[in-house]
């Protein structure tokens, strides 16, 4: 994507560099999807939370009022993360930006990706992207928000 001036882009791709594991397995993704499932129910939120390498699900949690809805979106975004290896947040600003929608006109097929908000890249330094970690159920940028903070938190606190 060619560059742009949006402020929400740059802070969008500054969440992307700054948030690489030094190492992610099925322990992180345990520890990882729990911090954020514990975080959705302190404040309330009806979410689905996923997080998968392709078609193997590392950890997968629902929580009270979430619907079946989230199934769906869930693996959207996520074939979407995978497929581009960026967050579903940022591939929908670049490509609003573009006045651009790859699930029209036939390059993706809408039924199997989204770019709704709230899947992100699993970026392990000198690796790359080995899994995404998803959220449904609130907002595209709630989900990213909830999903980022999350990241964020685990890598502080991992750090060392």
């Amino acid at each position: 994507m060619a560059e742009t001036g949006s402020p929400r882009i740059a802070e969008l791709r500054r969440h992307e560099e700054e948030l690489v594991f030094p190492g992610f397995d099925h322990h992180d993704a345990w520890r990882l999807g729990s911090l954020i499932a514990n975080r959705a129910i302190v404040a309330g939120h009806s979410v689905a939370i996923d997080i998968r390498r392709h078609n193997l699900v590392l950890f997968r949690c629902v929580l009270p009022g979430a619907t079946a809805d989230q199934e769906e979106w869930i693996r959207r975004k996520a074939a979407t993360t995978l497929r581009f290896e960026r967050s579903t947040a940022l591939l929908a600003e670049e490509f609003a930006s573009k006045d651009y929608d790859p699930t029209q006109g036939g390059w993706l097929a809408p039924a199997d990706y989204t770019l709704a908000g709230g899947s992100f890249p699993v970026r392990v330094r000198n690796a790359g992207v080995v899994a995404a970690v998803t959220a449904s159920g609130l907002s595209s940028d709630d989900d990213h928000r909830l999903v980022v903070e999350a990241i964020r938190h685990h890598l502080q606190a991992t750090a060392g």
